[in-house]
């Protein structure tokens, strides 16, 4: 008697086409990405392309590392910024202070991690593990930030992503002036209207600069709490089908969460959602669509390991959407590229949402539904 085949054995067999010299960067991940973190990562670009780039998903980025000092914005977030496939970003303040080196003209190198400190301090190069750059480098950004917050349009109260548009605005400025073409996210995020948050204004040199300033009499401050609830409102739309189509639908609309790395960031575009649901009192179920990548172990209890199943018991992550989360354990400066370019080669562009330019219209309706709840 034949034996039956077990319910467990219905996956692809596993019998890769041969790589050869005509393999394209898409094919080698579909086809021979079959086991272990290389399977995971196929499943994060096969995810972000055939659902997340759908015309009704609203798609959150985080960053945290040393992304853009390592030439990612340039070579990985822009162009995804270009083609629409990023909508909002939640960012460390480090990556857009070294992302504003580039736009400004300046230069960061290849180097030997190696190499004595000692002596690279004594001859003023600073060092990100195998990123070298001149100290000069920190001293005429620090410059270009307090020239900038001396303007009056800055002398006011306002959310991280305000702050990040207007500074977008002069960097992209600079760019021009200067011949440079498409070096900064900051600038890029301005040109299409993509909202950048940071979950901790005070922890870069960006931060450290406006205090500064403030110590002369400068009136700038990062509100924290208009960022909470922007980005809140900002899932909120995605998921009532404000953002998509215009005005709620019964059918509504899908949020993703696409995050490199882990930390501050991480929680702060996951508490979105409880802020919506336990905060606020706004019906809602989580996001749709969870797809990280890091190096982070889940079982030290720190939140950049925190896997969606347990993001479900906050009431971050849908429950019945679960099943398609992906979590990656490969370094992000491997993955962002590589998902990069398998995006780029299987989707076409998506129209950008300009979410920038809607905050307001999302806020309105966050109150409005806020002033319906009985958690007040």
């Amino acid at each position: 008697m034949k034996k039956k085949k077990s319910r467990f054995l219905s996956g692809k067999r596993i019998d890769p086409t041969p790589i050869g010299p005509k393999t394209d960067l898409a094919e080698l991940i579909d086809e021979s990405f079959m086991a272990y973190n290389a399977a995971r990562l196929r499943e994060a670009c096969q995810l972000f392309t055939r659902k997340m780039l759908e015309p009704d998903v609203t798609i959150g980025v985080t960053l945290t590392g040393a992304l853009t000092p390592a030439g990612l914005g340039i070579s990985a977030l822009i162009p995804l910024i270009k083609a629409g496939f990023i909508d909002w970003i939640i960012s460390t303040g480090a990556n857009l202070y070294h992302d504003t080196h580039f736009g400004i003209g300046l230069s960061l190198h290849q180097g030997d991690a190696k190499l004595d400190d000692r002596v690279l301090r004594e001859e003023e190069v600073v060092r990100i593990y195998d990123i070298f750059f001149d100290y000069s480098v920190l001293l005429d950004t620090d410059s270009f930030f307090r020239r900038l917050i001396e303007g009056e349009e800055f002398q006011r109260t306002m959310s991280s992503a305000e702050f990040h548009y207007l500074a977008g605005k002069y960097i992209r400025e600079r760019e021009r002036k200067l011949g440079l073409k498409e070096k900064s996210l900051l600038a890029a995020a301005y040109e299409y209207g993509v909202p950048v948050y940071t979950s901790s204004p005070g922890d870069s040199s960006i931060g450290m600069n406006i205090a500064a300033k403030e110590l002369q009499g400068g009136r700038l401050v990062i509100n924290p709490n208009l960022d909470v609830n922007e980005t809140a409102s900002i899932v909120l739309a995605a998921k009532r089908g404000v953002i998509h189509a215009g005005k709620k639908t019964r059918k509504g609309g899908k949020s993703a969460i696409f995050i490199l790395g882990g930390g501050s960031p991480k929680n702060f575009a996951l508490q979105t959602e409880p802020q919506i649901q336990e905060v606020l009192g706004i019906d809602e179920k989580g996001h749709d669509y969870f797809l990280q990548v890091t190096d982070a172990r889940p079982d030290t209890g720190g939140l950049s390991g925190a896997t969606p199943a347990e993001a479900v018991s906050w009431g971050k992550v849908d429950p019945d959407k679960l099943p398609d989360a992906v979590v990656a354990y490969v370094d992000s400066t491997v993955a962002l590229p590589l998902i990069t370019a398998y995006a780029l080669a299987r989707h076409e562009p998506r129209e950008p949402k300009r979410l920038y330019d809607r905050r307001e219209e999302f806020m309105n309706l966050l109150r409005k539904e806020y002033d319906k709840s009985t958690r007040r």
